[in-house]
């Protein structure tokens, strides 16, 4: 399944998100995704159509790894990670929040890697400018 991403005011690119079925396939391992994941807030209301909590369905930025050592200690295998160490398995598993789909993110403005350090920023940021991708 794919979307085309308008535009914000002031940026000149658009970006097409393939939504991946969880159920049906994994991203490779250290991947950055969009995961979008599935639950209730808070987690404790029991009964679906109580004051007490509400069904979500949102997108939050994680990465997928085949292995993963947990704070308290619990190894998990192919999971996804946010960027507060909470850990959220595949749908189909048990999980409170499964992650249902998943998209990988896009590359930075005019680049085809997500991520530059060091040095090397000052410079794709320039160039991104300069192309009119990163807005002004």
């Amino acid at each position: 399944m794919a979307f085309l991403m308008g535009p914000e005011p002031g940026a000149d690119m658009d970006a097409v998100v393939e939504w991946v079925d969880a159920r049906e396939r994994l991203p490779r391992d250290g991947m950055p995704v969009a995961a979008a994941t599935s639950g209730r807030y808070p987690p404790d209301a029991a009964e679906p159509d109580t004051a007490f909590g509400q069904d979500f369905w949102l997108v939050l930025p994680m990465y997928f790894t085949t292995r993963h050592i947990g704070a308290d200690g619990t190894e998990y295998r192919d999971c996804f990670v946010d960027s507060d160490r909470v850990v959220r398995l595949p749908y189909g598993r048990p999980c409170a929040e499964p992650v249902t789909h998943w998209a990988e993110l896009p590359t930075l403005p005019g680049m085809t890697v997500h991520h530059v350090l060091g040095d090397s920023v000052r410079t794709a940021l320039r160039n991104a400018w300069d192309e009119g991708l990163a807005g002004s």
